[in-house]
């Protein structure tokens, strides 16, 4: 029979087999499944170790960097390829002179519809003023990349 101190190094080496394996793949199913740890373990030592707690969110970022710098590298592909999607999600997401447009559309919407003196919504006011806050801010970064260019 194992005495605590071989178990408990087994469980350690357990641990950072996950931590490992959550780093290269941050959906904890699959993680749990590389490393031979069921999901109910897993959550268990979370509650339990502070110390595994930290870790694994750790290795969760880092896994979900790992894979977005990985997306990235194919989305780059794409574009090099000259696939349309590929070069339309590109410049939607990193280029405001192509995404900005529709969110201050939908922005001006909002503060058009918003009473802040509808009974209802109590908050509405303080929302109108957010969002009149927000598309100032977006004006601002419009007019600093037009100037750029």
């Amino acid at each position: 029979m194992e005495d605590n101190s071989t178990i408990e190094e087994r469980q350690e080496q357990d641990k950072q087999a996950l931590v490992e394996a959550l780093k290269e793949m941050p959906i904890i199913q699959v993680a749990c499944k590389r490393a031979g740890v069921s999901r109910a373990t897993y959550y268990r030592w979370r509650n339990e170790d502070k110390n595994f707690l930290t870790e694994s969110n750790e290795a969760i970022a880092h896994g979900i960097d790992f894979i977005n710098d990985m997306s990235e590298s194919q989305l780059i592909t794409l574009i090099k390829e000259k696939k349309m999607p590929a070069i339309s999600m590109w410049l939607r997401n990193n280029n405001s002179r192509y995404g900005a447009k529709i969110q201050e559309h939908v922005l001006k919407t909002l503060i058009d519809e918003i009473d802040p003196n509808d009974a209802r919504y109590p908050h509405q006011q303080k929302i109108k003023k957010v969002a009149e806050e927000y598309e100032e801010q977006l004006r601002n970064t419009i007019v600093e990349e037009i100037q750029k260019i």
